[in-house]
């Protein structure tokens, strides 16, 4: 027979219980080091343009994401700079979308340089700079140290090597890392999405483009690094090519979904 001394001691295993998590969870929240708003106004364009109220939530974004993701360095320490860079480039190409999580993502690791297939650190075909893992390493996202700091110090390009992993990121969402991001893509612009990219890959490939070459590997790649081009160069790409500019501005800022 339950006595309800019984009772009173489960209750109160389970309230310490409760407390303890409640604990835990609030030692792990990670802080923004003290320079992250010197940091982001100097360097992340993307911040510059918000305006107070905007800039106030992606502040509070990238905290929450560096809470739920570990940033851990293979060979390379992890510093300031590095974090609030990986926390930007995660939030920016979903800032739009409030509630956006990367369940997919639990570690980031940076390595002080290339990298190969491998993930060996050593040796001549060293070429990789950023990758989403599979396999082994599902949930797990590699980048350089000296290519996600080069992604945001050099504005005058259309590169950052972290953006273009998260796209991937956002891209494998659905289930399938093929270039369509169904899951912010509204269904009845996939057609006409998949066309241009079929087209631009095309005419890449035929004559050349200002577009990363790399982009015309395939529809994955193409989507990662017409992304980096479209939140770095935003004007260059309006310019150089409109179709695909306002399509990445209904697939990311969602302008024009009711047109």
């Amino acid at each position: 027979m339950v006595t309800v001394l019984q009772i009173a001691f489960v209750l109160g295993l389970i309230i310490l219980i409760t407390l303890f998590v409640f604990e835990i969870r609030i030692k792990e929240i990670v802080l923004l080091p003290d320079d992250y708003k010197i940091l982001l106004n100097d360097y992340v364009k993307f911040y510059q343009q918000l305006d107070d109220d905007e800039k106030k939530k992606f502040e509070d974004r990238v905290q929450h994401f560096l809470t739920a993701v570990r940033i851990t360095g293979v060979n390379a320490e992890v510093e300031d700079m590095d974090r609030v860079f990986i926390g930007a480039a995660a939030i920016i190409p979903v800032f739009a979308f409030p509630d956006w999580q990367y369940v997919n993502l639990h570690e980031v690791l940076v390595y002080p340089g290339t990298f190969n297939q491998d993930f060996d650190q050593a040796g001549w075909d060293r070429y990789i700079t950023g990758m989403v893992g599979s396999g082994a390493m599902q949930h797990v996202m590699i980048i350089s140290k000296w290519q996600l700091r080069q992604g945001f110090i050099n504005n005058a390009d259309a590169h950052n090597t972290a953006i273009h992993e998260f796209a991937h990121l956002i891209d494998k969402m659905d289930g399938t890392m093929d270039g369509v991001p169904e899951i912010i893509l509204e269904r009845r612009y996939i057609s006409r999405w998949v066309s241009l990219m079929n087209a631009t890959t095309q005419q890449m490939k035929n004559y050349g483009s200002d577009i990363d070459m790399y982009g015309a590997t395939n529809h994955a790649e193409f989507f990662a690094v017409i992304s980096e081009y479209f939140f770095e160069r935003p004007d260059l790409l309006q310019a150089n090519h409109p179709e695909l500019f306002e399509m990445l501005e209904r697939i990311f800022l969602r302008k024009g979904i009711n047109s």
